[in-house]
Order: C-alpha cells, then sequence, then structure tokens
C-alpha cells in the first residue's frame, strides 16, 4: 500500500495560479513525488515578468516602491522605473557571468536596491539569499559559506539607530574567511570610505551603461527575462543554527510566487499601499511585503531604519506620510509603539489605515485590542498570522481578507497520540492539506532539520508547534516541541545558545529560556554557573564578555536579554521543571546580570506549582 500523501485543495491552488503570468502554462496543479507535492509541472514563468513587466505595459506611472531613508530622504519609484532597473542590473549581473541557478547574497538594509537586486536575479534566474545587515562578521562568513554564493551585494555603510553600521568593512572581514565569492557589488549609501579588492565593484558602476537611458533601458539586450521551469529554486533562507551551522532552505519559484500572490489578494493586503515594517532578511518581509504587493500591481512601502528615529512618531508619520492602507509588523514591534504611544503630543488618526497583519511572533488579545482601536485612532481590522520558514511565511490567517478564497493547510490540533484535540484544548498543530509555499526537499543537513515535519505522520505536516484555537479563529502558539524559538523573526536554536555559553572558559552549566516582559512580548534569557574559580569576577564585565561570544557566533538576534548567575543547579529540579522554574523567576527586566541563589530558584518552581 503507498505511502499517503500529503494533499492539497487542488481547486484552490489552480485557482491562485491564475494571479500570475505563466509563460507555458502548467500541466497539473501538482503531482505526488516523494510522499510530498510536486507544484505545477511543465509550467514556466519568470517572477521578474510577474512583479513587475505586466504591470509597466499597463500603466509604467504607477508607483511600485514609495520608500523612506532613516535619514528622511525618500524616492518614488514606479513600475516603468523599476522595469528599466531591474533589466539594466540583470545585464549588468549577466556581464560578470551570473548564470541560472548561482547563488547571489544580498547583504543590504532595505533600501531600493535591495528589491531591484532580487528581483534582477529573479530575472537572470539567480538564486537570491538576502542576509541580516546587522550581522557581525564572523556571522555573515558562516552563513555566505553556507551559500555556497558567487556574487555578493553589500553597501558602504547602513543606517541604523540614527548610527552607520561599516557594512562593507564587515563583509571585506568575512571574506578572508570565505572562497568563492567573485564579485561584490557595493552600494553607496551614506558616502564613507571604503577600502577597494580585487572583485570590488561599485552598483553604479555596474549599472552605468544604461545611465541617462531612463525607461528605455528596459528593451536593450542581455535585460530581458529568462524562462524558468516551476521549480527552479529562487530563494534562500537561512534558519537556525544546528550542530554549529546554519541550516539553510530552498524555496521553488512557481510555488512561492504564486503563494505570495493569493496570500496578498485574499488573506493580507487590503487596499493599495501596504507597509511591512521589518527587516529584508526576513522572509514574510520579502514573501508579504515584496513579492506579494509587486505581484498584484500595488505600492510597498519601505522604510530603511529603526522606528525610534528621530523621534517615536516614526511609524505613525510613516503611516500617514505613504497613506498605508496595511500595516505588517511583529507582535515586538507593536508593542513597542504601544508603549511609546501615551507619551506622543501628536497621535492624530491615520485614516488611511484599514487592516493591521501581524506574524512571526504570538500575540496576546489586549495588544490585538489596542491595535484595533488605539493604533490608529479608528477602528482598523486586526489579522494574527502563523507560519514557518520552511512553509515560505504565513499559511494560516485569523480574519483573512477573503475566507473562501484563500487556499487552506486545513490545520488540525493533535496529541501525542495523532487523534485530535477538543476545541480550546492544547496540543501539536498538524496541516492536513498540501501548501505550495512549502520548501523545496533538501540534503544533509538540511533533509535532517527538516524531513520530520512530513515523516513524522505521514500524510499531513507536523509543525512542531503546540497550539490550541482561539474563539476568533487564531492559534495561541504555546511553546516548540523542539528547542527552537522565533525572535524579532528570526529562528534562534535555544540549544546552539546555550552550547556558545558552555563553551566560555568561565561557565560549568548553562541554561537558556524564554522569559516574557511586562508588555507580554518573549526574550532569552540564560541562567549560569560559573567555574568555582572565578567567584570574584566582575559581573558586568563577564556578562557584556558573554553576550559578545554569542553575538559574534550566532548573531545579535541569539544574545540573551537577561543573564541570571546561579550559585548552583540541584538535583532538585531538571530539564523542563528547571526551566520552568527559571523563567517563573520574579526578576525585574532591567539589564544589569542578576545573581540568585539555588533556594531561589526552587522557591520559583514551588509557587508556579502552587498557581497551577
Amino acid at each position: 500500500m503507498p505511502d499517503p500523501i500529503w494533499a492539497p485543495d487542488e481547486a484552490a491552488w489552480r485557482r491562485a495560479a491564475e494571479l500570475v503570468e505563466w509563460s507555458t502554462p502548467f500541466d497539473a496543479v501538482w503531482q505526488p513525488r516523494n510522499g510530498r507535492a510536486h507544484w505545477f509541472p511543465g509550467g514556466r514563468l519568470n517572477a521578474s515578468v510577474t512583479c513587475v513587466d505586466r504591470h509597466a505595459a499597463v500603466d509604467p506611472d504607477r508607483v511600485a516602491i514609495s520608500w523612506e531613508g532613516e535619514p528622511g530622504d525618500r524616492r518614488t519609484i514606479t513600475y516603468g522605473d523599476l522595469l528599466a532597473q531591474v533589466s539594466t542590473l540583470a545585464r549588468g549581473l549577466r556581464s560578470i557571468g551570473v548564470q541560472p541557478g548561482d547563488v547571489v547574497a544580498v547583504h543590504l538594509g532595505l533600501v531600493p536596491e535591495a528589491v531591484v537586486a532580487m528581483l534582477a536575479c529573479a530575472r537572470v534566474g539567480a538564486v537570491h539569499a538576502v542576509l541580516p545587515a546587522p550581522l557581525p562578521a564572523e556571522a555573515l562568513a558562516d552563513r555566505l559559506e553556507s551559500l555556497g554564493a558567487k556574487v555578493l551585494f553589500t553597501q558602504d555603510g547602513a543606517w541604523r539607530h540614527g548610527t552607520i553600521l561599516p557594512l562593507k568593512v564587515r563583509a571585506d572581514e568575512a571574506l578572508t574567511a570565505v572562497a568563492g565569492i567573485e564579485h561584490t557589488i557595493v552600494v553607496r549609501r551614506t558616502g564613507m570610505d571604503v577600502a577597494w579588492y580585487e572583485g570590488d565593484r561599485w552598483y553604479h558602476d555596474l549599472v552605468a551603461a544604461d545611465r541617462g537611458q531612463g525607461r528605455r533601458a528596459a528593451g536593450r539586450a542581455g535585460g530581458e527575462a529568462v524562462d524558468l521551469p516551476s521549480d527552479h529554486p529562487s530563494s534562500i533562507i537561512s534558519q537556525a543554527h544546528r550542530r554549529g551551522r546554519p541550516v539553510v532552505v530552498t524555496h521553488g519559484l512557481a510555488s512561492s510566487l504564486v503563494t505570495a500572490a493569493a496570500l496578498h489578494e485574499w488573506g493580507v493586503g487590503e487596499g493599495p499601499r501596504l507597509w511591512s515594517a521589518g527587516d529584508v532578511s526576513w522572509l514574510a518581509v520579502q514573501a508579504h511585503g515584496i513579492y506579494g504587493p509587486l505581484a498584484r500591481g500595488i505600492t510597498t512601502v519601505l522604510y530603511e531604519g529603526t522606528l525610534d528615529v528621530p523621534t517615536h512618531a516614526r511609524a505613525w508619520e510613516i503611516m500617514r506620510r505613504h497613506e498605508v492602507t496595511t500595516m505588517m509588523t511583529t507582535p515586538s514591534v507593536l508593542r513597542t509603539m504601544r508603549g511609546w504611544a501615551p507619551a506622543l503630543a501628536d497621535t492624530s488618526p491615520v485614516e488611511s489605515l484599514r487592516r493591521v497583519v501581524l506574524y512571526a511572533e504570538p500575540s496576546e488579545p489586549a495588544l490585538r485590542e489596542w491595535a484595533a482601536s488605539d493604533l490608529s485612532h479608528r477602528p482598523v481590522v486586526v489579522a494574527d498570522g502563523w507560519g514557518q520558514v520552511e512553509l515560505g511565511g504565513i499559511v494560516h490567517l485569523s480574519r483573512p481578507l477573503d475566507p473562501e478564497l484563500v487556499p487552506s493547510v486545513a490545520p488540525a490540533i493533535v496529541d501525542a497520540e495523532g487523534n485530535r484535540v477538543p476545541d480550546g484544548e492544547p496540543g501539536e498543530l498538524v496541516l492536513t492539506r498540501a501548501w505550495a509555499g512549502a520548501m523545496l526537499p533538501g540534503t544533509g543537513d538540511v533533509a535532517a532539520a527538516t524531513d520530520h515535519h512530513w515523516t513524522n505522520r505521514p500524510g499531513l505536516y507536523t509543525t512542531g508547534d503546540r497550539v490550541r484555537c482561539t474563539p476568533e479563529g487564531g492559534l495561541e502558539f504555546l511553546g516548540r516541541t523542539d528547542e527552537v524559538v522565533s525572535l524579532s523573526g528570526q529562528l534562534v536554536s535555544i540549544s546552539e545558545v546555550r552550547q556558545t555559553l558552555l563553551d566560555h572558559p568561565f561557565v560549568e552549566r548553562a541554561d537558556v529560556i524564554e522569559r516574557r516582559d511586562v508588555q507580554g512580548g518573549r526574550y532569552l534569557a540564560a541562567a549560569i554557573v560559573l567555574d568555582r574559580g572565578t567567584a570574584d569576577q566582575d559581573l558586568d564585565a563577564l556578562a557584556r564578555d558573554l553576550n559578545e561570544t554569542v553575538r559574534d557566533n550566532l548573531g545579535g538576534v541569539a544574545r540573551p536579554r537577561m543573564l541570571i548567575f546561579v550559585d548552583r543547579f540541584g538535583d532538585e529540579l531538571r530539564g523542563d521543571e528547571r526551566r520552568r522554574a527559571l523563567a517563573g523567576l520574579p526578576l525585574g527586566d532591567t539589564p544589569e546580570p542578576k545573581r540568585v541563589t539555588w533556594a531561589q530558584v526552587l522557591a520559583a518552581a514551588d509557587l508556579g506549582n502552587t498557581a497551577t
């Protein structure tokens, strides 16, 4: 008897496929292949044609990108202009030898050139991998090595929190430890001086041949879109570390593009202007803040920097200035805005805003209620999204625009034996229908880290998320069945953070936990037992050293916000019991290191047991 197949809602995906441009129609919506769905076999297309060419042909003056830099500079790019810029850069990439299937790393902030680079890669058939701009050099080197990139985009410096991050300096340092990068393309953003090495090219020089051509540049030879098969790899996303190395997943062209278009049309994007307030390296920003809106021909609003520059009113100013109709962001960002709101002098309504979509992290009812009534001082719809990197972004929304048309994964919540739990009861989330946005099958470390989703329960996709259904139809996230957490839109392996701390010569034992702050947000904390010979260490200096060690190895998002120094770990509590007690310690959310005794941990455990 053949293994069960994770099958899709075929009619829904056939309807979704009509939202994109096909050069060759597909033979079938899907075909079974090794227990998975192979999507749109026989079809051929190019993402840049769907996202740019067809809109430029109909209405070249329609605004595609409305961009704002952190210092306050702004750019408006129409679909006609975007086609010219993408075609020109595609021609430049071909001139330096970029071919279909080559990997191009995009180490840029959220500047227009980042979007142009993504679309130019799509145009020539290269696979783009967008990397977080703040990555330190060592972590950037790890990412580049795991990607096997041929070309690297970076910039001289990037604005963040009112200061300039030296991106080119970090890239240069990373490249001393990585082989294979043939060209580094540098966007001049800040004007700061940078060192220059063999293989470095200015972005503006690479596209100089078409300077002054304007929209006519789109028609020059070499800038055309290559015809690609539906399962051609389009993008690579880095997941949490596994065994000391970042694990990357690859998404296919047709499946990811159709999914982005369908989620925008029927799930996410209400109105003509969408702003995804997040980092361009986040998959949700790429799928739902760039590809989705552009596939459907609306305006995507992009902001380069952080929302506290020059004042805490920046987010509201962006929404009013760019007439944002749909805002997408993480609960962490929204909690920060809620904390700022009472002190702001100008909190006039954002008249254009109709919808807020949350993603990447759990959100609590109080936060959603605040967004619905107080964020713009007028009623807006708030939708809570759930998804995973392996699935290509958001796959389930509590309040989609059109629940009848948006494709469904038919989620179910099951117990350890695979039986459905009663409504309102917790369990593991499984998906009973296949999702087109799911990653392409991997090998090696990727297969070891991801295949379990499809093999644990044949015919289902097991998410590893413990959830329960909310009365409004959303999914309340309760935790993971593994040791991976989502923080600020990025996956972090708790076991990797713990091992990094244990590798420090002064650390004897360590545990890493999630705690909640006063606003309901989640953050990482680490409980550390020091080696007996280090009792007289300056805790402030040691805490800085430990955090820098984590940042250098795993990136800033993995750095624990709180370090708790415990005199010992006793045998009374182990594993999850100890972690629950550490998470329940009554400690303020202030940044200084905390010193507690094991007796205090035991008391927290007793208090937790009494409360339950």
